[in-house]
């Protein structure tokens, strides 16, 4: 329009037979016309998609107000088509275009008295329009109406084709409008069931599509969503709402429905209080309850529980009990079905089975869930050990070197190395206290080029030893290895401190480093009192396991972690009275 304004309409013309007045369109107005109808049939599109993800009675409130809107925009792919295949735009069709924007008033305004002025939430489709029945009928017009026009052309008349193109419109609004119809499509569903001697529902396509929607849901409220939409959408249910029972404080709570918002929801759920005698009779007998017929205990609570919108022309109402391992989860409520039917034994029957289903997925959400929370509990609690044994390290060296004090406190370099260690106690522990916020993260390691032989001296700087306790070094030559100084350091102060343990007050510790084809090697050999081969054998590298008095068994368990996060390995080899060799491959 800005780029050629003076092409769109290239003149006027009176055609002779009827009378009527049209514009002739230049190429950019017919180019216009082709960009308006793409996108109206995408608008409608998304409209019919929008109207197909809405279930219950928000489908039956926005029923008029998609049906005026579609009127409207099925008008303008006439007139753009009309315009395509003649190059011009008629007047007359103006008439027409009044008349329809009056219906589709009226519908919009039958549509705002259903649902309260502007009371209606919409959610329209994200997901790529495919599917479509829009696409579908628009492509089925436009092709008949092509094929008319090339037979007028043939026959050499062109007058009746505009009046043969509306029929066609017309048809293909009635059709739809017939196929939107909840009401014929149950109609004619009981009607083949009762005729044709088939079963109402095809029980292999009702329960693939219930399990292919519920099945890979982890969540409970997405699950009842979920449920409450294809009981819905299956038995032509207005009103499904999904109650939860809160087992420790003894009352519902809100799960999904197709007809209450969660706040009045909670506001009905707040006015049962008294469930003992119903939970009992579902848990008994879990049947599908007739709520407006029942006269047994707890059915004025589900009476309550689901409001009756339309009490003349709504149907029965019914619960399903959700039941699973002899406990009541949860209930379903369904009413208000299209057209007031009543259910049928074959329709109780399919609902108790899907009660049965719904109950054991919630049975298995809940029980994921407390697994979940197993998990991280056991995660949480075997991070919090590892800050206990660094704690306890830490302890160690501070006990050792206090040990040692009033033996060589006179001693000015040993109170200067006293000092250096405290200093590095404490900021050790302060380091440990800042990563206290990050205990359910993950163990990453930040690997690095590192002299192995420089982080063995600076651990055993930090680590004062029992006085007799003989501590040979052997470090031999090693090229730089990819690895966390930080994360190796504990892994030699948990070795070494395992070692001086072992050995007590007097023995032998050697710690050996040398270089093996692809690897870098860290030996810790002690004399000390050894460990059993069954000990090695099953519980040397598991958590909470130890041979130490006072120990908590999981220096070997933190050490086996960090080298394999190295992607290292390491090698134990031990015997009772004897002492133990522990040996840690790090790679290049």
């Amino acid at each position: 329009v800005v780029a050629f304004p003076d092409q769109l309409v290239v003149g006027a013309q009176l055609l002779a037979p009827t009378g009527q007045w049209v514009l002739r369109l230049g190429r950019p107005g017919v180019g216009l016309n082709v960009l308006m109808l793409v996108a109206v049939v995408l608008i409608l599109m998304n409209l019919e998609r929008t109207f197909w993800t809405s279930v219950g009675t928000m489908r039956w409130r926005l029923k008029y107000m998609v049906l005026g809107l579609g009127l409207w925009l099925v008008l303008s792919i006439y007139i753009c088509s009309q315009a395509m295949l003649y190059g011009s735009v008629d007047l007359s069709l103006e008439r027409a275009r009044g008349g329809v924007l009056v219906v589709a008033c009226l519908l919009m305004t039958v549509s705002l008295s259903r649902a309260g002025l502007f009371n209606v939430d919409l959610y329209p489709s994200h997901s790529l329009l495919y599917n479509s029945l829009t696409a579908l009928l628009v492509g089925v017009y436009l092709v008949i109406v092509g094929l008319l026009a090339q037979a007028v052309t043939w026959m050499g008349g062109g007058e009746a084709l505009p009046l043969r193109a509306f029929v066609v419109l017309v048809s293909l609004v009635v059709l739809t409008a017939l196929l939107l119809s909840e009401r014929i499509r149950l109609r004619l569903k009981r009607w083949v069931g009762r005729h044709l001697r088939r079963p109402m529902y095809d029980y292999r396509r009702v329960w693939k599509t219930f399990t292919d929607q519920t099945t890979s849901l982890l969540e409970e409220r997405a699950l009842c969503r979920a449920t409450a939409n294809w009981l819905s959408n299956s038995f032509q249910m207005l009103s499904v709402t999904v109650w939860l029972l809160d087992r420790g404080q003894g009352r519902l709570v809100f799960g999904a429905s197709t007809s209450l918002p969660e706040n009045a929801a909670n506001d009905l759920a707040g006015t049962t209080q008294d469930l003992h005698g119903l939970a009992a009779r579902l848990r008994d007998q879990p049947y599908p309850v007739d709520i407006d017929d029942s006269r047994q205990e707890g059915v004025e609570v589900l009476r309550l529980l689901h409001p009756d919108y339309f009490p003349s022309k709504g149907g029965n109402r019914i619960c399903v009990p959700l039941v699973a391992a002899g406990e009541l989860l949860g209930l379903i409520t369904l009413g208000d079905r299209v057209g007031g039917v009543s259910f049928t034994v074959e329709e109780l029957d399919v609902l108790k089975c899907i009660g049965d289903q719904v109950a054991a997925n919630l049975l298995n959400v809940q029980l994921s869930q407390r697994l979940l929370q197993a998990k991280e509990m056991e995660a949480f609690q075997t991070m919090s050990a590892f800050f206990v044994h660094d704690l306890k390290n830490t302890a160690s060296a501070l006990s050792l070197m206090l040990q040692n004090l009033e033996t060589h406190f006179a001693d000015p370099a040993f109170r200067e190395d006293a000092l250096r260690a405290v200093s590095k106690s404490v900021h050790h522990l302060n380091d440990l206290i800042g990563r206290l916020s990050v205990l359910r993260q993950e163990m990453k390691m930040n690997l690095v080029p590192a002299d192995l032989n420089a982080v063995v001296e600076e651990a055993l700087a930090s680590l004062p030893l029992a006085a007799g306790v003989r501590l040979t070094k052997a470090l031999g030559e090693l090229p730089k290895l990819l690895l966390d100084p930080g994360e190796i350091k504990k892994v030699i102060l948990n070795l070494v401190l395992n070692a001086a343990d072992a050995v007590g007050s007097a023995g032998d510790l050697r710690i050996e480093t040398n270089a093996t084809p692809g690897w870098g090697r860290l030996t810790v050999t002690d004399t000390g009192c050894g460990m059993s081969p069954e000990f090695l054998q099953h519980s040397l590298f598991r958590p909470f396991q130890t041979t130490k008095k006072r120990g908590i068994g999981i220096g070997m368990f933190h050490t086996k972690m960090i080298v394999d996060a190295h992607r290292g390995k390491i090698e134990v080899q031990s015997e009772r009275g004897k002492g133990t060799t522990v040996r840690v491959w790090l790679p290049n």
